[in-house]
């Protein structure tokens, strides 16, 4: 009898434990945490942020720093970069790179085609806020938290006996940043606030409890900073004192204390800088003034929750979730901790809604968070990859909301990028080149081996076509239509017939940020000694010839669906067919360049000839299973590791190629503490302690890259199918994930598996229409009728192109693709019902 009762207590404690287990599991999974202040280190700061405020808070007890952003504070002011000599030199270029005078065309080109001055403006910061807490230097029990599931930073330790806790937040729905002091014991909080800014300003102190800063941004490339903004710190007491002295305020024996924090700049758009920074910035602080504590807290929760709790994902859970993050990160590549790869993916989804929210700005190279006058790349946006990394989550994770941004940058770029195409290259429609910033240019930026790159604005328009393949909207599909067209008009009338197979190509251009070993010139370098150094400049480059055919492709189908541009739709349709087709070389890789150079050794950690795998559609084991294998060997010859945003791009890449271990793979290297990667080019990428993705140095794509590449591992719909978990490693046999997004208006109400295997989905349909799905077991549809898949898809989001055969090299090995094999189902959906299969 006792015995029984000792073992009955025995599973008591022990399904107690496990609850526990559960819940502080539970509690933690969705929040970044600490046991020591940030320091001085920036990339150990906690991100907040609401598309146009944005903070680093450091937490440092005896003098907590919140680093201060506003999206539209750029260097310069309204400019233009466009080169007035491109035009006349362009004929000469073209005829040098067709016979293969590189190194005199590269010169032409930096002579002639690269911009005489302007290379981008700088995002820059607006400044610090510092709180100096004076004998706050000897604390204990320090904890410090980042709560991506509210949004709210929390830093909490003891002096003294007494627990002082920090809260702040960017409130989206009360247009200021907010922060919240307190102490357990009343009459504890004695502290200083003042003001730091590196941009040229000024700094007072008004009515005692308010700092003003006031300030306009640098000068860059000759261009005069016109961007003017204020930014107005105001501190709210519950009990207590303030004084205030020249530069700072300063509150002595208070309760508790609310900050508010308003930033605004005279931008209104890029051409016009009318407006009365002032004005806005005390307009946002009169009116969440009023508010209590409380109220701002629960307005900026519910603003927030209200897209990020659409999607939830659970692959399990371990004890690794019971250390800080940095400590997590360390041992993410050599341990078990599923919690981690849901709190990144997570963490993805929290970075886009804070820095990119409607009219707002789309987020740059480091999303909306900077401390440099003269940032990385200048922060800009860099479109041969980057910036359109940014927003692969926003769709299939359901943060469309948060797309808005980047297609309103791509309606103002169809307009800047006309005077571009007209005055460089004497054609019509728009184009921008590698690089664009607040002020919209769309000349080239930096060097021609870069710079040189016409297809911008042909990347940039597919993110405006694929929101319509999952929205389904016409009135969305008209209001973008005008950009998408003169896109593909520009390119109509740029592509000119290259000698050898008579096909139309671009002409000059880069394959981005890269080189074949044939193409280099010779130079002395300081010592005399003779060098070599790459060029780039080319024409008919793999990834223009897969960006120009998505242009003309999704322009044509655009049309017809508009009923609009009958004859222009057939130029885009003669003119596609003259396209070059993709080649495989000599070493069973897909061809970067028109003619077989690529080399097995390039580790480059460009991999923009896979463009056509990912993020299009081209390439596709089922449709092209040659060019699915050489994407395979060009992507196993770039090697792993490398930048962290290629790491994340390779996430996706290998989820295409539908293989999840080797996708897993990268999301271990990409959460692989900086520099501790090693391979044999671009090494040391990987991810800061607070889970900023490390080029290095800092760039956001990474971030948004790997949560695209995880959303990819268990769902695709790029293919002509619904394909529920068609990369899922071994790693993750069993779990669940809910709220994604699929093209053609499908979404994952549910979608659980076990053992690897899909055990039940719940699918919601909100345009109807046929639901095809692809599986990799048998699965039953509770009360509907499920048929087996015939034929081509009947659903227009899931029609396919036709990519055209490839020119294979005969020193080509291919391989089967050696994928597993599906089952193909297809029924009917009607708009506004859901739908739930079940494994058998």
């Amino acid at each position: 009898m006792i015995h029984q009762k000792n073992l009955k207590k025995g599973i008591v404690t022990l399904i107690l434990l496990s609850v526990t287990a559960t819940v502080f599991a539970q509690s933690n999974n969705l929040k970044l945490w600490y046991d020591k202040p940030a320091g001085k280190v920036w990339e150990r700061a906690m991100p907040i942020g609401n598309g146009r405020l944005a903070g680093m808070v450091y937490g440092n007890p005896e003098r907590e720093t919140i680093q201060l952003n506003e999206a539209t504070l750029w260097s310069g002011g309204p400019s233009r970069n466009d080169s007035k000599s491109a035009l006349a030199a362009l004929p000469e270029v073209r005829r040098l790179i067709f016979e293969n005078k590189r190194p005199e065309a590269a010169a032409l080109a930096t002579k002639e085609i690269k911009s005489e001055r302007d290379n981008g403006m700088c995002y820059q910061p607006v400044g610090n806020l510092y709180l100096n807490f004076p004998g706050h230097e000897h604390y204990e029990n320090y904890y410090r938290e980042l709560d991506i599931s509210k949004a709210v930073a929390t830093t909490t330790y003891v002096v003294n006996g007494v627990t002082y806790k920090r809260e702040v937040f960017v409130s989206n729905a009360d247009q200021v940043i907010v922060v919240h002091l307190s102490a357990s014991k009343p009459a504890s909080l004695t502290f200083s606030a003042a003001m730091f800014s590196p941009q040229k300003s000024t700094i007072i102190t008004k009515e005692k409890n308010e700092l003003v800063l006031s300030g306009v941004s640098g000068d860059k490339d000759g261009i005069k900073g016109q961007d003017k903004f204020q930014a107005l710190v105001k501190v709210k007491l519950d009990g207590g004192e303030v004084a205030a002295s020249d530069t700072s305020v300063n509150i002595t024996n208070a309760n508790a204390a609310t900050i508010f924090i308003s930033i605004a700049t005279n931008f209104v758009k890029y051409d016009d800088i009318s407006a009365d920074e002032s004005l806005r910035a005390n307009t946002y602080l009169d009116k969440a003034w009023t508010k209590p504590y409380t109220q701002l807290l629960s307005n900026h929760i519910n603003a927030y929750q209200k897209f990020f709790n659409r999607v939830k994902l659970d692959l399990g859970t371990s004890d690794s979730v019971k250390n800080s993050t940095d400590r997590r990160i360390e041992g993410f590549a050599n341990g078990n901790d599923p919690q981690l790869v849901e709190l990144y993916f997570q963490f993805g989804r929290y970075l886009l809604i804070s820095s990119s929210q409607p009219s707002g700005q789309p987020a740059n190279l480091q999303g909306i968070w900077n401390k440099e006058m003269n940032p990385p790349w200048g922060s800009k946006y860099t479109i041969n990859i980057n910036t359109e990394m940014n927003y692969w989550p926003s769709e299939e994770t359901n943060l469309a909301e948060m797309h808005e941004p980047l297609v309103q940058m791509v309606k103002d770029l169809s307009v800047t990028g006309q005077g571009t195409a007209k005055t460089m290259y004497g054609v019509g429609g728009w184009l921008a080149h590698h690089n664009t910033d607040l002020w919209r240019i769309t000349g080239p930026v930096d060097g021609i081996y870069s710079g040189l790159w016409p297809s911008g604005g042909a990347w940039l328009s597919t993110q405006l076509w694929d929101r319509y393949m999952y929205n389904g909207d016409k009135t969305y599909l008209k209001s973008v239509y005008s950009a998408l067209r003169g896109a593909a008009q520009f390119y109509l009338e740029f592509l000119i017939e290259e000698p050898e197979h008579k096909w139309l190509v671009i002409s000059p251009s880069v394959s981005p940020e890269n080189n074949p070993n044939a193409y280099f010139e010779e130079y002395k370098d300081r010592a005399g000694k003779t060098q070599r150094r790459g060029l780039a400049i080319d024409y008919g480059v793999t990834m223009d010839n897969q960006l120009v055919f998505d242009t003309f492709s999704e322009v044509i189908n655009a049309a017809k669906i508009l009923n609009l541009d009958k004859e222009f739709v057939g130029k885009l349709e003669a003119a596609r067919k003259r396209l070059p087709p993709m080649q495989i070389g000599q070493y069973s890789q897909l061809q970067e360049w028109l003619h077989d150079l690529d080399s097995p050794n390039d580790h480059n950690r460009h991999v923009s000839n896979l463009y056509g795998l990912y993020p299009s559609n081209q390439i596709s084991p089922y449709r092209t299973p040659e060019l699915f294998d050489a994407a395979r060997t060009s992507l196993i010859y770039r090697t792993d590791v490398s930048t962290g945003w290629s790491m994340g791009w390779k996430v996706n890449l290998w989820a295409r190629l539908l293989d999840g271990n080797h996708a897993f793979k990268l999301i271990q290297n990409q959460l692989t503490p900086v520099g501790k990667n090693k391979g044999s080019a671009n090494s040391g990428g990987g991810t800061y302690p607070n889970l900023f993705d490390a080029h290095p140095p800092f760039q956001i794509d990474g971030n948004f890259g790997c949560a695209a590449g995880i959303s990819e591992m268990l769902m695709q719909s790029d293919d002509g199918a619904l394909n529920l978990l068609p990369a899922i490693p071994d790693a993750w046999k069993e779990g669940s994930i809910a709220g994604l997004r699929a093209r053609g208006g499908f979404e994952i109400v549910n979608m659980k598996w076990k053992d690897g295997k899909l055990s039940e989905v719940k699918i919601k349909s909100t345009l109807g229409g046929n639901c095809r799905l692809r599986t990799g077991n048998a699965v039953k549809l509770q009360g509907g009728l499920l048929s087996k898949a015939k034929g081509i898809n009947p659903n227009f989001f899931y029609k396919n192109e036709k990519t055209a055969t490839p020119i294979i090299s005969e020193k080509a090995k291919l391989n089967p693709t050696g994928i597993k094999p599906t089952l193909l189902y297809d029924f009917a959906t009607q708009a506004g019902k859901t739908y739930t299969l079940v494994g058998i």
